[in-house]
């Protein structure tokens, strides 16, 4: 039998529509909040319905080292100067051995930001990317 750890280091894949566009090594944002409406029952003084209302979806951030990948970001967010498509994505996380953990697919994907690298000689440091990306929901 072998040893799995769940404490292993994990990356992510994100892919649109089933193109990649690459690995990245930090994930945050994959949430969701549903509003609840209180809702008292007439004569039952002693209960108070709750009941959901709106499922709202925070805006996921990606981030990894600059790769040759970053001209794929670059190529979907120019795309949008020629109409706006809302795609499909999914988001694997991976074990360190490859080995996907988890899969998340995302409904009506949309980038909502890109911040690319800081290039300072004066402060060397991993030159980095962060991509923001909104959506309608998750799907199987």
């Amino acid at each position: 039998m072998s040893r799995q750890d769940p404490g292993s280091t994990i990356w992510f894949t994100l892919s649109i529509d089933g193109e990649s566009l690459g690995y990245f090594n930090g994930c945050e944002g994959l949430s969701s909040q549903v509003e609840i409406e209180q809702r008292q029952e007439g004569g039952n003084n002693g209960f108070v319905w709750q009941l959901p209302t709106r499922v709202s979806f925070s805006t996921i951030r990606l981030t990894r080292p600059l790769t040759p990948d970053t001209t794929k970001v670059a190529k979907w967010i120019s795309s949008l100067q020629t109409g706006i498509k809302r795609p499909t994505a999914q988001i694997a996380a991976l074990r360190a051995d490859g080995l996907e953990v988890a899969r998340w697919g995302l409904i009506d994907v949309l980038p909502v930001s890109w911040t690319g690298p800081t290039l300072d000689p004066a402060n060397p440091a991993v030159a980095t990317e962060v991509l923001e990306i909104t959506h309608h929901g998750f799907t199987d």
